[in-house]
């Protein structure tokens, strides 16, 4: 009976650990603007992102100065620009700025808000651009006024649903990581052959680890395939990548750990059988 209530609880222990490591990343990664703004900071430098931001940029500030025929070579000379800025460290700085007010917006689009985007509020670069622009001496940047610009990097259909399930995670929080570790612990504690116990979990929570990475692979592709045609592919999957960056360290570290524990256990028994 002991051996197979461990056996329950190890079973239990492998399904937990996905499931707590992305309850803790909805709450204390995706949930704290620090952590949510250093995740998105390197976003500044890659290249697919770089491209939205200039077009979306170069578009919205030229459509503010009415230049008559010239119009075409305005936005061409933006984009230019622009895309010398994006390369600048005044750019990250901007960047960074960008996401730690767009944070807000972010979360109540997975809460509470409504609609079925998440997008990014570029205020305050394009406020930097137009100040360097100006003094650059870029011909008819100071008629450029004060402007928000707001680039769509993910739309879902069912945003809806994705709210419901991240609302969930949340509660969850830290909850889950501390009841596996119990149940882990507990499944060792109950086990007739306690060494056999460390080891089936220690596999068990590798497995756990192995799921957790196919979830994070899944939900990319499922991400990227929901995406209207307007939204590019490139940016939103660097953006996905960006976010979910903590569940493969965690996918990586519990498998470490799993392996370790697995394996001490077995050497530990090869050492007592060893005359």
């Amino acid at each position: 009976m002991r051996t197979f209530i461990s056996a329950v609880l190890i079973a239990l222990v492998t399904l937990l650990v996905p499931a707590s490591a992305v309850g803790y990343w909805a709450d204390r990664e995706l949930g704290d603007a620090d952590r949510y703004t250093a995740a998105m900071s390197p976003l500044a430098s890659d290249p697919a992102v770089q491209g939205v931001v200039v077009t979306q940029t170069a578009r919205a500030l030229s459509g503010q100065i009415d230049a008559g025929p010239f119009q075409g070579g305005i936005e061409a000379l933006l984009r230019e620009a622009v895309g010398s800025f994006a390369g600048t460290p005044a750019y990250r700085t901007a960047w960074d700025a960008a996401n730690r007010a767009a944070h807000a917006a972010f979360l109540e689009a997975l809460t509470t808000g409504e609609g079925n985007a998440v997008t990014i509020d570029l205020a305050p670069v394009v406020a930097r651009i137009r100040q360097e622009l100006v003094t650059d001496g870029v011909p008819l940047a100071e008629l450029i006024p004060e402007t928000r610009v707001t680039v769509k990097v993910m739309e879902y259909d069912n945003l809806g649903a994705l709210r419901e399930g991240f609302r969930m995670l949340q509660i969850a929080g830290v909850w889950l990581p501390a009841l596996t570790v119990v149940l882990a612990a507990a499944a060792i504690a109950v086990a007739v052959r306690r060494r056999r116990a460390v080891a089936a979990t220690g596999l068990g929570l590798a497995l756990g680890a192995g799921l957790l990475w196919i979830a994070v692979a899944v939900g990319r592709r499922i991400t990227l395939d929901d995406l209207p045609p307007d939204i590019d592919r490139a940016a939103a999957g660097a953006v996905y990548d960006a976010l979910t960056a903590f569940l493969r360290t965690t996918a990586w570290v519990v498998l470490a750990v799993g392996l370790g524990a697995a394996l001490a256990a077995w050497l530990s028994g090869r050492v007592r059988r060893t005359p």
